[in-house]
């Protein structure tokens, strides 16, 4: 089964009665929508949003999921996330140690 590796940001602390990374990375993982969520903080987004520049203090999150997965992962992020329009960004992986693959594909959910 094909790897895929989703990049989002997220902010530290909750808004809005929504999840802050941490708690997102968790509820992914618990789940069963990717095996692995890496929460690196301290990222600074500098973007534009509604015609001005922005800066935001966030967490990147690095969520390792399955081909198969990928949409119902999209679609969950999108639904628990604090912000009108997360990032996700999806990669496929081309390759990787066969045993990390095998272990990723098994902790993914059906």
């Amino acid at each position: 089964m094909a790897a895929v590796v989703v990049l989002c940001t997220a902010p530290a602390a909750g808004e809005r009665g929504k999840l802050a990374a941490d708690a997102l990375a968790r509820q992914l993982v618990e789940e069963r929508l990717c095996a692995c969520v890496n929460v690196l903080p301290g990222v600074r987004s500098v973007f534009r949003w509604q015609g001005k520049v922005d800066v935001a203090e966030e967490c990147l999150l690095v969520l390792k999921t399955t081909r198969a997965a990928a949409a119902r992962l999209r679609e969950r992020i999108v639904a628990l996330h604090p912000y009108e329009v997360p990032e996700v960004l999806e990669f496929d992986v081309d390759g990787g140690l066969p045993a990390y693959l095998q272990w990723l594909t098994s902790s993914v959910g059906p």
